[in-house]
């Protein structure tokens, strides 16, 4: 493990989270700010970055690129968080290359770590096949941003275009799931764990939306078009279509990219709202096209609550303010609330805990700045004195959690604490605000 030093955020923590009065959030924030690059760094064959996820020894295609977003604002003036950030991409782009159904990859193609047994097609840099939907938009959003700061042409290479094409021909394949070649089971595991009907998953409809196997918890989907998935993958596209615009002369590929774009937002307008009884029109977690859907939302991200985050929608959204409302009440199976603490929680661990990183995602997603501190002021009162974030927390007994090493949860923590304070980069870094002094 290499600790990575950067100038800039030495400089964030001195001049900018220095000013924090509250002596916990300053010691949390700068913490956080720090998980990922002082812990989840490897360099496994001296070449390209490898980002573990802290206590599970693998590289999360959504974890890496989750985990350094907060460092991106910084690129255009730190040449160490740079060069750290293009070599995870360009790791990323040869994972996507060698296997695209693939949600998290092994330092070595050495097959040591991982599920052996699982059934599906074998790769020894994969550490698990999980198809996620989202494991692809993740980094697209990644390669986004760092362009959009840095104007970095090497994001613009052959293996970059390549693995474009993969990302493209699985969205493709999978609004028809029957022509599909992907399976999934893992034996003797949980059905959270596995793919039904023989490991492709309980039937759907073709609509124009493309099948997920799994959550961004890596639990199996009940119903496999999974919404606030389909809404990333628009976004997402949006995204890659102007990197394709900018860096590649492929006009080809940029009417495919427009093309799945038009076919998924009409496919969501189409199959994804479902009336309430309480809420109105809301947006379902899941749906097969077939007329069954799954009122819920889950903490991991894409969630229904991250929309505005992700950049689908805006805060102020009539039907974005309805489903979040319907998110943070009881009648989402898996919000949590106790009177030391609230919040989302997941099937994917123990009923009863919520995640901090579905608190975080309300007060990315809020326009009150009383509901914002507040959840700073909750996510400081449940971290069991750790110093740190977890994965989920006994919302009746916060010194029970999971994970006490999950670095996508800490960097999600800095860049709250970085937009509340309106960080965009050093140079631009602001006076105390009213939002500080109250912290």
């Amino acid at each position: 493990m290499t600790a990575i030093k950067s100038t800039a955020v030495t400089s964030v923590i001195k001049d900018v989270f220095g000013r924090i009065q509250d002596d916990k959030l300053r010691r949390v924030a700068t913490n956080c700010l720090l998980s990922t690059l002082d812990t989840t760094i490897q360099w496994p064959d001296g070449n390209d970055p490898f980002v573990i996820t802290g206590d599970i020894p693998a590289m999360w295609l959504r974890d890496s690129s989750c985990q350094l977003e907060p460092y991106i604002r910084f690129t255009g003036e730190d040449t160490v968080l740079k060069e750290l950030i293009m070599g995870v991409i360009r790791r990323q782009v040869f994972y996507i290359n060698e296997d695209p159904y693939a949600n998290a990859f092994n330092p070595e193609p050495n097959n040591v770590q991982g599920f052996p047994h699982d059934c599906t097609d074998k790769n020894p840099w994969v550490y698990e096949r999980k198809f996620e939907l989202d494991s692809l938009c993740h980094p697209i959003r990644l390669w986004w941003l760092f362009w959009q700061t840095t104007h970095d042409r090497r994001i613009f290479s052959p293996d970059v275009l390549s693995s474009i094409y993969r990302i493209i021909d699985v969205f493709e394949t999978e609004q028809d799931h029957d022509r599909s070649s992907y399976l999934f089971e893992r034996p003797d595991a949980p059905l959270t764990d596995t793919l039904t009907f023989g490991g492709k998953g309980s039937p759907v409809a073709a609509t124009g939306l493309i099948w997920s196997g799994f959550r961004p918890s890596d639990d199996a989907c009940t119903y496999h078009y999974l919404i606030p998935a389909q809404m990333f993958a628009v976004v997402s596209l949006h995204m890659l279509r102007e990197l394709v615009k900018m860096g590649f002369s492929d006009d080809i590929l940029v009417r495919r990219i427009t093309d799945l774009i038009t076919l998924i937002q009409g496919a969501v307008d189409r199959f994804a709202t479902v009336p309430h009884a309480l809420y109105g029109d809301i947006w379902a977690y899941e749906v097969n096209g077939l007329g069954h859907y799954n009122l819920m939302d889950d903490a991991n991200v894409p969630s229904l609550l991250s929309l505005p985050f992700l950049g689908y929608c805006s805060l102020d959204s009539p039907q974005y303010k309805r489903t979040r409302r319907f998110v943070l009440s009881k009648h989402n199976p898996y919000f949590v609330e106790s009177e030391l603490g609230s919040g989302v929680g997941s099937p994917h661990t123990p009923a009863g805990y919520f995640w901090p990183i579905a608190v975080m995602m309300q007060a990315l997603t809020s326009d009150s700045e009383t509901e914002k501190l507040s959840c700073v002021d909750m996510l400081l009162r449940t971290d069991a004195d750790t110093g740190f974030m977890h994965e989920s927390i006994d919302a009746k007994n916060p010194q029970r959690y999971t994970r006490s090493w999950f670095a996508w949860a800490n960097s999600l923590f800095a860049e709250l604490i970085l937009r509340l304070m309106d960080v965009k980069s050093i140079q631009a870094s602001p006076l105390l605000s009213e939002t500080e002094a109250r912290f």
